[in-house]
């Protein structure tokens, strides 16, 4: 698959394209292009978690600490059944927060007869 080009990329391309050719007002081109790259590089730089990403951050440390208390394989409702701070949130986010952590590699997920059991990695 194709890496899909950034409005940076696009920029920087067009810089290249002004400086090939000749044109009235290069420079004031080249500046603007310049310009919008500085705005697009300082708008990536200031972007921090949202207040559902930190709360998730939060939910995923309750969850590790919940697996780390049961110390076996568990279903996502025996999860909720095993504490009271796991049985405060939904099956379906639960289920989806360990799925973020499977796929950062904390959290083993083993499927037997259909079911999902969750332990720690």
């Amino acid at each position: 698959m194709e890496k899909k080009m950034t409005k940076k990329d696009y920029f920087k391309a067009l810089a290249t394209v002004v400086e090939a050719s000749e044109v009235e007002n290069q420079t004031d081109l080249l500046s603007f292009i310049a310009h919008e790259v500085e705005l697009l590089e300082k708008k990536s730089s200031k972007s921090k978690p949202s207040k559902t990403q930190a709360e998730n951050e939060n939910i995923m440390a309750e969850i590790l600490v919940a697996l780390e208390k049961v110390g076996r394989k568990v279903t996502v409702t025996e999860l909720m059944k095993s504490s009271d701070a796991m049985a405060a949130y939904s099956n379906q986010k639960l289920s989806a927060l360990l799925k973020k952590l499977k796929d950062d590699g904390v959290v083993e997920k083993t499927v037997e007869k259909k079911k999902s059991y969750f332990s720690l990695a």
